[in-house]
């Protein structure tokens, strides 16, 4: 195998400096004719292929995004790596895709590992684990080294940078009122985010919806779970009051465990026990009956944040932080069809 040659040889065979080889392999007009084509000639016949890694370190650029999202099993999640990906490809830029898979650790240690020198800047979603720790020095150092840095959909406000956040609150409302138009006197809630912002801001537009309507708020039919806790036990306690008609899944997977509990439990679905979860991944879409969702729009998100963050890059001025804030939208299918 021939060794591969590189631009401090090709620098050392005519005694010049390895910008200049750059330059003459980029076809500058910084340097006379007869040097590049002669750097030139000398490259190709030795079959030079730019090492990326080095022209990176060159240029201060490697045109490459880095990607942490806590959790590829979650449909949202998937959603906005999609749209991150497809912008990212079309704006030129490439990606190094991590999970943290909800972890303070894998997180930091993601974060150190890629911003020196390997990526331009980061997109993240911050790990459950982070945001129960409250400790994001990592991410706020990364910041203060030069790295720019776009939150989406979990954010903190300790971290000064731009974020695209999803309206959590209204979303929940609108699902609420949904709810109690289609006949609903009584709804719980299932959560298993609990610990995270975006759980938080959902239960929180729950409220304002009931209290909007002159409901009661009943804090016993707000059920909060950690991630591993036992959500059929947990679900057979509060649906056992058969007041309950109606009910807010405030993500996928506990909708699609609660709808097969509501099922074992022969309840009628929508008559006895109308449903809505947020998400609109592919399994509210097929599970029978089809249930209604708030749609965060996660294609769109992933867009968003890789537009602010490569504008961020190639800004030849420093640009306000800003925080763009994105609508959801209630879509309804059988959970929720039935006549009050």
């Amino acid at each position: 195998m021939i060794p591969k040659i590189t631009l401090k040889q090709i620098a050392a065979e005519f005694n010049v400096s390895i910008a200049t080889v750059s330059k003459a392999l980029n076809d500058s007009h910084d340097i006379s004719l007869k040097t590049k084509e002669k750097i030139q000639e000398f490259a190709k016949a030795h079959h030079y292929k730019p090492n990326k890694v080095a022209l990176s370190l060159l240029n201060k650029k490697t045109k490459t995004l880095g990607v942490i999202i806590p959790n590829i099993m979650n449909s949202f999640f998937t959603e906005v790596f999609v749209g991150i990906e497809e912008k990212a490809s079309a704006l030129g830029y490439s990606l190094i895709s991590c999970i943290s898979n909800e972890s303070y650790e894998k997180e930091v240690n993601t974060v150190e590992l890629l911003k020196s020198g390997t990526i331009d800047g980061f997109i993240i979603s911050i790990a459950e684990e982070t945001q129960i720790n409250q400790d994001f020095k990592h991410l706020i150092d990364a910041i203060n080294q030069g790295v720019p840095i776009v939150l989406f959909d979990r954010v903190a406000d300790e971290i000064i940078c731009d974020k695209v956040i999803v309206n959590d609150f209204e979303g929940a409302r609108h699902a609420t009122n949904h709810l109690i138009e289609t006949g609903c006197k009584k709804i719980a809630v299932v959560s298993v985010i609990d610990n995270l912002s975006v759980g938080k801001l959902r239960v929180e537009g729950y409220k304002q919806a009931l209290t909007d309507n002159n409901f009661p708020i009943n804090d016993k039919i707000i059920v909060r779970l950690a991630r591993n806790e036992d959500l059929e036990t947990a679900m057979k306690i509060v649906l056992a009051d058969k007041t309950i008609d109606g009910l807010l899944c405030l993500e996928e997977s506990s909708a699609m465990l609660s709808l097969d509990l509501i099922k074992k439990m022969q309840y009628k679905i929508p008559e006895e026990m109308a449903m809505i979860c947020f998400t609109n991944g592919k399994l509210p879409q097929h599970v029978t009956p089809t249930i209604t969702t708030i749609s965060q729009h996660g294609k769109f998100i992933g867009e968003t944040a890789t537009n602010m963050l490569v504008d961020r890059l190639e800004s030849k001025t420093e640009l306000e932080f800003s925080t763009k804030i994105i609508k959801t939208s209630l879509i309804q299918r059988q959970s929720t069809a039935r006549i009050k």
